[in-house]
């Protein structure tokens, strides 16, 4: 008996069958079975199951002598069904890497529950969407079980039939079946919900929920949208026979109503010709159901709406439903208009505090969009302190990464009239991204640019090679803002040449070395072993940083390059995968796909949120990445490192990259899983090839990194110092091309 049973209905999508198949076939966890399900599909569907079915043993075809529609195909799939759970799948959707290993890790952990409830993330025919409305309620389950009774809360989640695995002997004890018509899944999902002793949710994304173009009938106009009114007819019909949860009535008509009052407002589903007899059907299904004592009303316009329901005819409804949307844009045109005053009161505020003089001992520092104290800014920060206490630093942070400051740090709101009043008048400008276009250069300010990283991939003016690449991005813009740097710290002479090319503007090239790399050269032993333990890295455990950069050629920058569960038992006992995104993925759908569960699981550390990445780099024992700047970081360690370039062509024809990492790489190359699991199961990651590897991309790349870039930085652009320290560039004009004469310490 399999502990999976996976039913995938299938009409008409001969153009995603493949995908939605492989994507099962695929999984990590083998233990399932497939029961595909042809609903007499008129196109070349039926065929796509048969040649799946004759090579893969775990799939089983079922052709339906007549077209049932969706609900009476997904009954028949499970009858045939013999695992321990039932699943149900949309042949146009996919499952993610690794879902049902973690599936089958929730249910083991909470003991086989009725229900598990799992998020999806929607994917439209132009790109990925972002976090779905249950996430945050997922993740707050945690890993206990509930009942509805004492969590009604759950009932808001998406009432669909491919987000849950159902304990198959539940279904079969109720009876739960889905009903013909649209709005199938609301009775049995409500029903399953409601009888569910023991209800568990797992907190991250297990379906690609595709949003097509067209050919979706829940999106096409028409009357079968009425459907919805005997579907919840029905639920209602078995609440009446079942006493026992009269508990539920008030919720479920909550629930009801607002799913009715949705569809209603759906241009895509109810023509206006027919809103007004919609309207009418859902008065009376409320006047019908309305137990004594009424039912809990969401706050909000929808809480008015069914308020609206006991007494006001359509007209009056959609006269009180017109009202609202002219306030609510005459609201939307008031704040605007509040904003473009504030703002023009706040430019006023800065042009008046630049006229007075600059303050020679205030320095004000940013690092990645104000998200707070961390990079080569934070470096600087903390040497200035050091050696040159009586310049004042203020970073400018984001309200909501106030909180995780250190204590002793002065700061700024951006927006604020004392972030204004500190651009106006600070000497010291010190950002690794560039500053706000609102904000002008002072004549005698030091504008310090420090980047964030040596770069492989185009940057600048390059990008306008690569329209793909500089979507949403205004080149010309961000070169004006380039403009006002005064300097710009380079690790070595490639960063230089790329820097110069891909910023044609008037700032001088300082061979510093890159600051936040200062603690990677100098680290003493003791520095890895405190991260560790701080991560909760067993000791002796060998540890593998896993470091993937966003790609350009996806809507979202995120892929999923493996199977992280995969890769964690392949590297095998004694070791530890610790996972970095790249920043501009931490607050997307990334983690929602498998690596938050695997975190809270302990198959492997999410590091992060860790806010300075060089401690993670110190607690590492190798790095692989495929093409992120932080392999320039990690070659000063003297630690292995392997590309990972699946798709570089892809990569690299996306976005550009000035040179092939996969022909001058710092260690060892893989091109596919097989060989990137094969390094390490090997040891060749660790080979002496690697290490000549490493040697000489470090040489090539780092060569001005000897741990004494922040305090060159300080002695020479804040203290003044010019003796032994080192000499800026000759300046540049903008656009005029010419290599800058640097002078680095002898």
């Amino acid at each position: 008996m399999p502990r999976f049973s996976i039913i995938v209905p299938v009409y008409k999508v001969q153009g995603f069958l493949r995908e939605c198949l492989d994507s099962v076939l695929s999984q990590s966890y083998g233990d399932f079975e497939v029961v595909a399900v042809d609903d007499r599909s008129p196109d070349g569907s039926g065929a796509i199951l048969d040649e799946y079915a004759a090579r893969d043993a775990r799939v089983r075809v079922l052709h339906l002598p007549e077209n049932v529609g969706l609900g009476r195909a997904r009954n028949a799939g499970r009858e045939q069904a013999a695992g321990d759970y039932v699943l149900f799948l949309d042949s146009d959707d996919r499952y993610t890497p690794g879902l049902l290993a973690a599936l089958a890790a929730r249910l083991e952990a909470t003991g086989d529950p009725d229900i598990l409830v799992f998020d999806h993330v929607r994917t439209y025919w132009w790109g990925r969407g972002g976090r779905s409305e249950a996430a945050d309620l997922l993740a707050a389950a945690g890993t206990e079980t509930f009942g509805i009774r004492e969590s009604p809360q759950y009932l808001n989640l998406f009432l669909v039939a491919w987000n849950k695995a159902y304990r198959r002997a539940f279904l079969q004890e109720h009876g739960l079946e889905y009903a013909p018509g649209l709005y199938e899944d609301a009775p049995v999902t409500y029903r399953s919900m409601v009888l569910a002793d023991r209800i568990a949710c797992l907190g991250r994304i297990g379906v690609e929920y595709r949003q097509r173009r067209q050919g979706a009938i829940t999106k096409t106009p028409g009357r079968r949208h009425f459907e919805i009114f005997p579907q919840y007819e029905s639920l209602f019909a078995f609440l009446e026979q079942r006493s026992d949860l009269d508990w539920a009535r008030p919720l479920l008509l909550e629930r009801a109503l607002d799913h009715m009052l949705f569809v209603l407002a759906r241009e895509d589903r109810v023509r206006p010709a027919d809103r007004g007899d919609f309207y009418r059907e859902i008065r009376s299904f409320h006047r019908r159901h309305l137990p004594e004592g009424g039912f809990p009303e969401p706050d909000g316009w929808r809480g008015a709406e069914m308020r609206l329901l006991a007494s006001a005819p359509y007209a009056s409804y959609a006269a009180v439903r017109g009202l609202r949307d002219l306030r609510a844009s005459a609201l939307g045109r008031k704040r605007r208009v509040a904003r473009k005053a504030s703002g023009a009161a706040q430019r006023t505020w800065y042009a008046a505090q630049s006229k007075r003089p600059l303050d020679p001992q205030l320095a004000v520092y940013s690092a990645t969009h104000h998200r707070g104290v961390s990079g080569d800014p934070a470096a600087i920060h903390a040497k200035a302190r050091e050696i040159a206490p009586h310049i004042r630093g203020v970073w400018v942070v984001r309200e909501d990464a106030v909180d995780a400051l250190p204590p002793g740090i002065d700061h700024v709101i951006p927006g604020s009239w004392r972030y204004h009043e500190v651009m106006a008048r600070a000497t010291y400008w010190v950002n690794n991204v560039n500053w706000p276009g609102t904000l002008a250069k002072r004549p005698g300010s030091v504008h310090i640019h420090t980047h964030q990283g040596t770069p492989l991939k185009y940057m600048g003016a390059d990008l306008l090679t690569k329209p793909g690449a500089r979507h949403g991005f205004d080149v010309p813009q961000m070169l004006r803002r380039a403009d006002r740097w005064d300097y710009s710290l380079v690790a070595g002479r490639h960063a230089e040449r790329a820097w110069e090319r891909a910023y044609p503007c008037h700032f001088a090239s300082l061979r510093t070395g890159s600051p936040r790399n200062d603690v990677l050269v100098g680290a003493g032993p003791e520095r890895g072993p405190q991260v560790r333990e701080r991560l909760g890295i067993p000791a002796g455990h060998t540890v593998v940083l896993y470091a993937p950069t966003r790609r350009d050629y996806r809507k979202g920058g995120h892929v999923d390059r493996f199977d992280l569960a995969r890769f964690a038992e392949d590297l095998g006992p004694g070791h530890t995968l610790v996972v970095r995104l790249h920043p501009s993925l931490a607050g997307g759908v990334a983690r929602g796909l498998g690596l938050a569960d695997l975190h809270r699981r302990g198959v492997v550390v999410d590091a992060t949120d860790e806010p300075h990445v060089e401690d993670v780099l110190l607690a590492s024992d190798a790095l692989v990445t495929d093409y992120s700047a932080l392999m320039f970081d990690y070659a000063l360690l003297d630690r292995p490192i392997v590309v990972h370039a699946d798709d570089w062509g892809a990569f690299a024809a996306s976005r550009g990259a000035y040179f092939d990492i996969t022909a001058d790489a710092p260690g060892h190359v893989s091109r596919s899983y097989r060989e990137l699991a094969w390094l390490f199961a090997s040891g060749t990651w660790q080979d002496r090839e690697a290490e000549r590897l490493r040697a000489g991309f470090r040489e090539r790349y780092c060569e001005f990194e000897d741990g004494r870039a922040a305090e060159r930085v300080v002695r020479l652009l804040m203290l003044g110092e010019r003796g032994g320290a080192l000499l800026p560039a000759a300046r540049r004009t903008a656009g005029a091309g010419a290599r800058s004469e640097t002078l680095v310490e002898r």
